[in-house]
């Protein structure tokens, strides 16, 4: 019987219901409950995108398609893949769990951030040996490199921009300014050495270059609270001075996001489309990749590169 290899989805997590929302909140804080108008807040906007993360749902549906490829079509072993989420369940420690009830000992761990951070990438994996040391499980990890510029992911992108390209009228295509966006991050963690903001200029860069696009721009969204400067300039910004010069049609691609969750439902199909429409800007997005099939082979592919470390 073939060896069975574990592959392990690191993703931030979501709450998967509206009773969710507060402790899942509780959980990005440390421990620290959100105070009542923050709660409310954050329940109103989680109510605009039907009342929880897609999130959780799409990595579990990721897994899922990427262990049927891995076993399917790449049978240089038996694959089991299971999600373990930062914020949310199933957490880290449950999936390193349940591969180790499986005797389980050699592991694929994969950051669904496709842009290294010490703050997401790096936490994730953090977390993975935290729980490996504390448990004293045997297993002989193997983290997944960066994967920002891996051809299937480039063109995971490019076909989901083609296809959001299409929603615009035939004549005005190629006047569309195209925005790569990403989350934005402290900039004292650039400074610190983090290649956050090569990979994700990188990734935009290859798939404008597949496309042929001859306007785009690259962005951030989704800032933090606290002090401190980040990453800029953000979206709106961006889509400011493209009304200012005159042009009439924007397409904010997700770039840094790999499933739909509140930050492309929210901040961008609701926030951005508002701001940019207030400006006459006609606007559009394209899918985050989900479980593209195009994706679900890139993966593959990271998952059998990463054997051959």
């Amino acid at each position: 019987m073939p060896e069975t290899i574990g592959v392990i989805l690191l993703a931030f997590g979501g709450a998967d219901s509206p009773e969710a929302v507060e402790p899942f909140m509780t959980n990005l804080m440390g421990g620290r409950r959100p105070p009542p108008e923050l709660t409310a807040k954050i329940k109103a906007r989680y109510d605009l995108i039907g009342g929880k993360s897609p999130l959780p749902e799409i990595t579990r549906r990721q897994a899922a398609a990427l262990e049927y490829l891995l076993n399917e079509k790449h049978a240089v072993a038996r694959f089991r893949v299971v999600v373990g989420m930062r914020y949310w369940s199933p957490f880290i420690a449950e999936a390193v769990g349940v591969l180790a009830q499986a005797e389980i000992k050699k592991v694929v761990a994969i950051s669904l951030a496709p842009f290294y951070s010490r703050v997401s990438t790096g936490a994730y994996e953090e977390e993975v040996r935290r729980v490996l040391a504390g448990a004293g499980y045997g297993m002989d990890v193997v983290f997944a490199g960066g994967w920002y510029d891996q051809p299937g992911f480039i063109n995971a992108v490019a076909d989901r921009v083609s296809a959001a390209l299409e929603q615009f009228p035939e004549e005005r295509r190629q006047s569309v300014q195209v925005i790569f966006s990403a989350h934005s991050l402290p900039v004292n963690h650039i400074e610190a050495g983090d290649p956050y903001v090569e990979q994700f200029k990188a990734t935009s860069a290859g798939v404008a270059g597949q496309l042929w696009l001859a306007d785009w721009h690259m962005a951030y969204q989704s800032k933090g609270g606290g002090q401190g400067e980040w990453l800029g300039p953000p979206v709106e910004e961006v889509m400011d001075e493209l009304a200012a010069a005159g042009h009439k049609e924007v397409l904010v691609v997700p770039t840094g996001f790999v499933s739909d969750h509140i930050e492309t439902l929210y901040d961008i199909d609701i926030a951005q489309k508002r701001h940019a429409e207030v400006r006459g800007l006609v606007f559009h997005r394209s899918e985050a990749p989900n479980v593209s099939p195009i994706f679900i082979e890139a993966l593959a592919a990271v998952v059998l590169g990463s054997l051959k470390q």
